[in-house]
């Protein structure tokens, strides 16, 4: 049996949750709205303050999307409440992030600057110029747009330059010893 599968979600006050024909699951909260069609096998029921996601048969792809159905709708939920955020740090001589409107100027020691714009839903704020925080309602697209800025620039072992995770240990590597 699926462990996160079987647990219940429990709905927040303020928060509403609506499940359509087709398993279109609807969340509305205090930080906006969140729509996504799960898949159609798996029967999703609302029991008052929680939710309960069930499979019909034990087949392999039933459980394996059984978790996956539960734990989406439960970063729906931890979405329109909490939100999510990432945080990037720039490490660098001459490396730096700079924002306008929603652009995100980065110099990454190329020899042009490398321009990202926002994705809808998504937010970046800057603190200083070498972290940047990616904010947004939507689990998925966070990480997804943190990745494609940590990608212009990903770190390296020697001496730890370029664009990591806050969370991310970089390992080491020894450079390289001259001739005696």
């Amino acid at each position: 049996m699926s462990r996160i599968g079987r647990l219940p979600i429990t709905v927040p006050a303020g928060v509403t949750v609506e499940i359509a024909e087709n398993n279109k699951v609807t969340v509305k909260g205090p930080k906006g709205t969140l729509v996504k069609e799960l898949p159609v096998e798996m029967e999703i029921k609302q029991e008052g303050e929680t939710i309960v996601v069930t499979r019909p048969n034990d087949l392999k792809r039933m459980k394996s999307l059984h978790g996956l159905t539960r734990t989406l709708i439960n970063n729906m939920v931890v979405g329109v409440t909490a939100g999510y955020e990432k945080v990037l740090e720039i490490n660098g001589v001459g490396y730096r992030a700079a924002k306008s409107g929603n652009k995100l100027t980065l110099s990454l020691g190329y020899s042009h600057p490398v321009d990202m714009i926002d994705p809808e839903g998504v937010e970046t704020v800057l603190e200083g110029q070498n972290k940047i925080t990616v904010k947004g309602i939507d689990k998925e697209k966070v990480g997804q747009y943190a990745a494609e800025i940590r990608d212009k620039r990903r770190p390296e072992p020697y001496k730890g330059k370029g664009i990591k995770y806050a969370d991310e240990v970089i390992r080491r590597k020894v450079g390289k010893t001259g001739k005696k």
